[in-house]
């Protein structure tokens, strides 16, 4: 665990320093790219004195910030961009997972749980989103470090992409800055992008990116029945008349859902409030850094093409076809 801690510190200097900051990289990012290269140097050598730690921050560690990054958010913010910020949001998620799945499986011909990962971080919020369904998914490591790069780097473009874009789609500063927060993949990555337009669009994308955020707990709640109910039909070995177990319930999304409750009721000192979210990001950092030490560049390699292809398809259907939506529901 100090290891992962001290990834994280690492990460977080990185992050704060004022050129990062402007390239919309997160605390996140640095954290799993110094993993992987710890991961794959030094690592090996200090994995059997280490190994335990760093598997209870990729995994119990995980969750626990996954709950307090609610407190990040409230149902007021919520209601502030209407029930179109939500009902567009609500499409966004369901049309991008939706084509992950279908084209990464049939045409890409990846396995499901890396097209859920690519899946989730297009689809809600970057690699916050992919590290929630790795335990959903039961994904490996190196899937997960696969799905993070993906986000990187198609989030990356996008954060320099959209302010090229603004004067040339005719949305009012309004409209674009809900374009920008139901479709951009890290809330690092919309705060740039919006902030490179105008405070106004900054703030409007911020509350959007926050309210797609807030749909990740309900959204795996969805994806475990889905996955439950997939394993029980493909169960042909099941007894007629036995009893079927209940899905398996994501607590710490409930968690999640709870903290935003507490924090809507505004009854904790904004003292509190603030540890509980550095928190979150230390949590979290270190998990990706448990990730990123747990990550083999060979098992990336052997990833291939295909998740950069696939992450590519749904940025390209985030911007296209996300601008459609806004035209009909917000413009």
């Amino acid at each position: 665990m100090l290891l992962t801690g001290l990834v994280a510190a690492a990460a977080s200097w990185l992050a704060d320093l004022p050129a990062m900051q402007s390239a919309g990289l997160s605390v996140l990012t640095f954290a799993i790219v110094i993993g992987m290269v710890l991961g794959n140097i030094v690592f090996p050598a200090m994995a059997p004195h280490t190994a335990s730690g760093v598997d209870f921050c990729k995994t119990r560690l995980l969750r626990a910030g996954i709950i307090l990054f609610g407190f990040r958010l409230t149902f007021q913010e919520a209601a502030a961009v209407g029930l179109t910020g939500i009902l567009l949001d609500a499409l966004v998620i369901l049309a991008v997972f939706g084509t992950a799945m279908l084209v990464g499986r049939r045409v890409l011909g990846m396995d499901r749980e890396i097209c859920m990962l690519v899946g989730a971080g297009a689809a809600i919020c970057g690699a916050a989103a992919v590290m929630a369904m790795e335990p959903v998914a039961r994904a490996q490591a190196h899937k997960v470090s696969v799905a993070v790069a993906t986000v990187v780097v198609f989030g990356t473009v996008g954060m320099f992409l959209y302010p090229a874009l603004y004067p040339y789609l005719g949305l009012s500063e309004h409209a674009f800055g809900i374009f920008i927060g139901s479709t951009v993949h890290e809330v690092a990555q919309v705060v740039a992008a919006g902030n490179a337009i105008s405070p106004e669009v900054a703030k409007t994308a911020v509350v959007e990116k926050m309210l797609r955020v807030m749909m990740l707990a309900p959204f795996l709640v969805g994806v475990g029945a889905w996955l439950h109910r997939a394993s029980r039909h493909a169960d042909t070995g099941q007894v007629q008349g036995t009893p079927v177990a209940r899905p398996p319930i994501p607590w710490f999304a409930i968690g999640f859902v709870a903290a935003v409750g507490v924090n809507s009721l505004d009854v904790l000192p904004a003292a509190a409030v603030a540890v509980l979210v550095q928190a979150s990001t230390l949590f979290l950092a270190m998990a990706m850094a448990a990730l990123g030490l747990r990550t083999h560049v060979s098992a990336v390699r052997q990833a291939g093409a295909a998740p950069l292809a696939l992450a590519g398809i749904l940025f390209v259907l985030l911007v296209a076809g996300g601008y459609v939506l806004n035209l009909l529901l917000v413009a």
